[in-house]
């Protein structure tokens, strides 16, 4: 099982694709690990090296029985990209992993050649909201939580027509340790990027979703003013769009990392 250590931190990852490509790194988001990139992976693999890992606390990576920062996840990407002797990559995250995109546009720019930010936020929610979701982990349990998630995951008419899919998911979400899911919420319930994306040089595509309750089109709307070098797209979908939209999302990423220059429009 590939590994990257990081201070005592096991990063599980998996490589595919183009073996001499441009690297392209895939971040998950909260409650989820690698596998949350599988229905999009086609589009990337003829094109690019992709490297998936599982978030810290999450998947098959190690889960340390304390608090995590946004820092911590953030130079956990750098580790994985110095052990895999990778100078600089494409970075492509979801929610959290969007957050970690955005860390690594202000601190190693040097380091990314692209930024996808998926259905995320400078600053996602408040600290309330978090509290209480950590507080409904430690009392309700992953289980539970999972099928609360599946409805700001997807949207109505998505979950109602992909039902294998969604028992996937459930599991993939239920399996989450929940220490690792409590700890990644205390890294956005402390997170606000705000005030600093705006020095962020790379050049990002900003995805949203039209339906997505967890990261409104708002949130991303907002990234995409204070970017000079941005593109903006909205896709028919909730949270997770690249799984409930994966070809139009694979194919909106792929035609950004390929194109010769990025505009704020």
């Amino acid at each position: 099982m590939p590994e990257a250590e990081n201070a005592g931190v096991r990063l599980h990852y998996e490589l595919c694709g183009k073996e001499h490509g441009d690297v392209l790194v895939l971040g998950n988001s909260l409650g989820s690990n690698l596998h949350m990139w599988d229905k999009v992976l086609p589009w990337f693999e003829a094109r690019y090296r992709v490297i998936r890992f599982d978030t810290r606390g999450h998947g098959r990576s190690s889960v340390p029985q304390r608090p995590y920062s946004l820092e911590e996840l953030g130079h956990d990407v750098l580790l994985l990209l110095d052990s895999l002797g990778v100078e600089r990559a494409n970075f492509c995250g979801l929610s959290l992993g969007g957050m970690v995109a955005m860390w690594l546009g202000i601190h190693a720019p040097q380091r990314m050649r692209r930024l996808v930010l998926a259905n995320t936020g400078a600053r996602i929610g408040t600290p309330g909201l978090w509290d209480e979701r950590i507080a409904t982990v430690k009392r309700l349990g992953m289980a539970q939580l999972a099928e609360i998630t599946l409805t700001r995951w997807f949207t109505d008419g998505y979950r109602e027509k992909h039902a294998g899919e969604m028992e996937m998911i459930r599991e993939m979400i239920s399996s989450t340790d929940p220490v690792g899911y409590s700890s990644c919420c205390g890294v956005l319930r402390d997170a606000d990027l705000s005030g600093e994306i705006t020095g962020i040089p790379v050049p990002s595509l900003v995805i949203a979703g039209k339906h997505d309750p967890a990261t409104p089109p708002s949130n991303g709307q907002a990234i995409h003013r204070v970017l000079q070098n941005s593109n903006y797209v909205e896709l028919e979908a909730a949270h997770l769009s690249a799984w409930e939209r994966a070809a139009e999302f694979g194919a909106e990423v792929v035609a950004f990392l390929e194109r010769e220059e990025v505009r704020n429009g």
